[in-house]
This record gives C-alpha cells, sequence and structure tokens, in this order.
C-alpha cells in the first residue's frame, strides 16, 4: 500500500475530525471521569491551527488521497530558562492512525516524517505524552524507539 506522509490542507478538515473522534473514544473509554465523548478542534479551530506554522500539521494517505493518519505538533521552548537549557522542541500532541488501517505501518510513517520535520527545524528533541489508559499507544511509541523522560501522578480525591 503506496502512502504519503504531507502537511495537512484545509480539504483534509472532515477525515481529521474523523480521526479525533477515534482518539477520543479510546480516551472516554479509557477515562470516563476525565473525558467527555467530544472532538478536541472544531472545523475553524483546525483550520487555524492547519495554517499555523507553530503548530503544524501532517496527514498520511493512500493513493487515493485518503486520509489514514494524523500528527499534530506544536513547537515548545522551556518558558523557565534559568533552570533549563533553552531548547527547540516538536511535541507531538497527537497521533491517530485510522482504526482499519492500523498495524499497516501508517503511524510510524507519520513518526518518521515528523523526525525528520523536527531535525530539518532544528529541534533538539521530539516529545509526547501518553495516557496510562491507553497501554498499546505506550507500546506503540516505545517499539519506535522512545523513552519516558517524565512521569504525571494522581490522586482521585
Amino acid at each position: 500500500m503506496p502512502i504519503t506522509v504531507r502537511r495537512a490542507e484545509q480539504r483534509d478538515i472532515p477525515s481529521i475530525i474523523e480521526l479525533l473522534k477515534q482518539v477520543n473514544r479510546v480516551h472516554y473509554d479509557g477515562r470516563p471521569d476525565l473525558f467527555k465523548l467530544a472532538t478536541k478542534y472544531n472545523e475553524n479551530e483546525l483550520l487555524s491551527i492547519i495554517e499555523n506554522d507553530q503548530t503544524p500539521v501532517f496527514v498520511c494517505t493512500d493513493k487515493d488521497g485518503l486520509v489514514l493518519g494524523h500528527g499534530f505538533c506544536i513547537f515548545q521552548r522551556p518558558e523557565n530558562t534559568r533552570l533549563l537549557n533553552d531548547i527547540l522542541t516538536l511535541y507531538i500532541d497527537d497521533i491517530c492512525v485510522e482504526e482499519t488501517t492500523r498495524g499497516r505501518h501508517v503511524g510510524s510513517a507519520i513518526y518518521e516524517y515528523i523526525l525528520e520535520f523536527a531535525r530539518s527545524c532544528g529541534c533538539y528533541n521530539v516529545t509526547l505524552n501518553v495516557w496510562s489508559c491507553n497501554p498499546g499507544a505506550k507500546k506503540f511509541y516505545e517499539k519506535l524507539g522512545l523513552e519516558t523522560y517524565k512521569v504525571g501522578m494522581e490522586k482521585i480525591l
């Protein structure tokens, strides 16, 4: 299956919204105490994000242009540079692969594209967060070579 990864465009928004629903379902099923059934962004918000060079969004498409997955990113720099080195990070806010195409290396293609993009922009690293209620995603990212660098903890009251 030939696939292409590229920057997202306005025409991709309906497909991205469908993928965002799939991401939301995973989080809602894992933590209904925290997540609502909703999409993270509406069409207007998505258009603003896609058009902003500080929040690059990528899509993976098949030979017919069908969107198989997406990757949302955000450029970040430390806010308190008295304690942290002033490095440029590309934070991966979200990677999602269409449920029916999982296992076909779409996610790894998106991730590898993001790595090359980050390198070309002079980033020191890429980072992301994984909810503990999504062990499949954690396993996927570990398989790609990512390592835990910080852990969030909670106590429900």
